[in-house]
């Protein structure tokens, strides 16, 4: 017979439900939360979700698990006002320039107030003045908007293993802080701005570009060049009503030319090219004998950054790729140089990126040649929206647009790099020596697909069968690299990104749960299944760069040495 509990007077029968929060919203019930996040620990902390049980005692639905034949109610007197009494004590101490936050409109502090009809706050804020931390290239923490909800510690500590922030004081006191008060840019924080995914208010928000790129838009002296990411794709549509995984890369491309940009691009060119040279890579270590250690991917520059600052042993086992965004940049401003000098003109090359550790990248001394950056700025896909937006274009009557000549051939793998599992499939596609279709299809089943945050697969190659390990999630990556240094592991190839899903699911895109993640990895799969190309080497516009820019340059252009951060 199956369990059930009363909820609000209507049994609501429940089975594998781990709190009585998922049953009420199973019930249709959408009860308030700030600290709940279901990818994360149970914290309990806000007490925005409690219920009342049939003997007026008040529970925390979160972290109480559901019983059979339980009695509970979510809507009284009491709870009424236990609900707008904590957000009118949060919004006593919040800061309240709405209307400037970067968060208005989608802040869960501003939503709940409207929701629960609080237009006047009793209390004076008698928080201290904080200043803005602005140091880091990917986010920004206005202490002031913080709602101490725990979620971004929970994400930094528990998901990622990075552990930059956490809370410190007590009582009235306490703060979400780097230790010691520092400087988010004096810490050990990668970039991947996960913190700022979860965050429901505007106390940690992604670092903003967009004054730069209108900048340069406006200047006729520049010639602005966009790459667009394959992850924006099937998340940006979201923002505008569009089901989430819907590929709408035809019209972001007639986005970008209304909005002013003068040449637009597809990064799963560059995938492309990463595709050939990691596959070089990855077959000369075989041939080498060295197996002490994998090799890495080092598309993801947060868990490049994890590595020099967690694991400085590794780093020399990390691709000397540089990655797809970079590859490409490098390729924009050498393709433009004589065109500069002849038009007196200067490239800026911008990208369109799902990720903040892009950011964070494109800064890098590494990727500028005479102080001059391949890639000049990094906007989201969240930045692009509000391009959008801010002009009026209608994106949902643009008629898709096709990129411009002569980067515009990309292969199906080079589009697949957006999700977990991607690169990897990518890469076998390239290094198994059986090309036909049936193989194709096979390698789908090898156990690279799925969103899962450990996935390991074996893939023979003549008389070798090589072990393969693809993780996201830097505290996935974490306990791989623990099994693998104690002797419990052994692998030949690693893909790591740190965002949990891969790139879809990168801190620069709409906020999104476990649904609209596997609806947008749908999409970059079926994008690859019509593709006409669907390997790199098939690519003819690998051949023509190879023979031309490329010559006798590959290692130059393509290929970066990442130093340990404490050499």
């Amino acid at each position: 017979m199956s369990k059930y509990m009363i909820i609000d007077g209507n049994r609501v029968e429940f089975d594998d439900e781990k709190n009585i929060l998922a049953l009420v919203r199973k019930a249709g019930i959408d009860l308030p939360t700030f600290c709940y996040y279901s990818d994360l620990s149970i914290y309990g902390a806000c007490r925005m979700c409690v219920v009342e049980d049939e003997w007026g005692g008040v529970i925390a639905s979160c972290s109480t698990p559901p019983r059979d034949k339980m009695v509970v109610k979510t809507n009284t007197p009491k709870l009424h006002q236990h609900r707008k009494m904590i957000l009118e004590l949060l919004l006593a101490a919040h800061c309240r320039d709405c209307t400037v936050c970067e968060k208005n409109g989608k802040c869960r502090l501003q939503e709940l107030a409207h929701r629960f009809g609080l237009r006047d706050i009793r209390f004076k804020n008698t928080s201290e003045e904080v200043a803005l931390d602005t140091s880091s290239k990917a986010v920004v923490r206005d202490p002031s908007k913080c709602i101490l909800c725990g979620d971004c510690v929970r994400m930094c500590n528990e998901v990622q293993n990075v552990g930059a922030i956490d809370f410190a004081h007590r009582g009235a006191k306490m703060v979400v802080t780097p230790a010691f008060g520092r400087d988010l840019a004096d810490t050990n924080c990668v970039n991947c701005g996960q913190c700022a995914a979860v965050c429901p208010t505007g106390a940690i928000i992604v670092k903003n570009n967009l004054k730069d790129v209108w900048k340069a838009l406006y200047d006729d002296s520049k010639r602005v060049v966009v790459q667009v990411a394959p992850a924006v794709r099937v998340a940006l549509g979201e923002e505008f009503g569009l089901p989430a995984g819907e590929d709408v890369m035809g019209k972001i491309v007639a986005a970008l030319r209304r909005i002013g940009f003068d040449e637009i691009y597809d990064t799963s060119v560059s995938a492309d090219l990463t595709v050939m040279e990691e596959s070089k890579e990855f077959v000369k270590k075989l041939e080498s004998g060295d197996n002490a250690y994998p090799l890495f991917t080092s598309c993801c520059p947060a868990w490049v950054r994890y590595a020099q600052t967690k694991h400085p042993e590794l780093t020399k086992y990390v691709s000397s790729c540089k990655s797809p965004m970079e590859m490409f940049g490098t390729v924009i401003k050498e393709h433009f140089k004589s065109r500069d000098d002849a038009e007196d003109k200067t490239t800026i090359s911008v990208a369109v990126m799902p990720c903040t550790a892009k950011k964070a990248e494109a800064a890098r001394e590494e990727f500028a040649n005479n102080g001059v950056p391949d890639v000049d700025f990094v906007i989201t896909t969240t930045e692009l929206v509000k391009m959008i937006k801010e002009i009026g274009i209608q994106f949902n009557e643009l008629e898709p647009e096709a990129t411009d000549m002569p980067f515009s051939l990309y292969s199906g793998a080079g589009v697949i790099f957006g999700v977990t599992g991607g690169v990897t499939e990518a890469v076998i596609r390239r290094v198994v020596e059986d090309k036909s279709q049936q193989v194709l299809k096979d390698i789908e089943f090898l156990g690279v697909r799925g969103l899962d945050g450990v996935k390991v697969c074996e893939l023979p190659i003549g008389e070798t069968t090589l072990r393969i390990g693809i993780v996201s999630g830097l505290g996935n990556a974490e306990s791989l690299i623990q099994k693998m240094e104690s002797g419990e592991e052994h692998f030949d190839f690693i893909e790591v990104m740190a965002c949990p899903g891969g790139c879809i699911s990168g801190a620069g895109q709409p906020f999104s749960h476990q649904p609209e993640k596997l609806r947008r990895a749908k999409g970059l799969y079926k994008t690859d299944k019509v593709a006409q190309i669907k390997r790199s080497e098939e690519n003819p516009l690998m051949m023509a760069l190879y023979e031309g820019m490329l010559k006798h340059r590959t290692h130059e252009l393509l290929h970066v040495e990442y130093q340990a951060d404490n050499e």
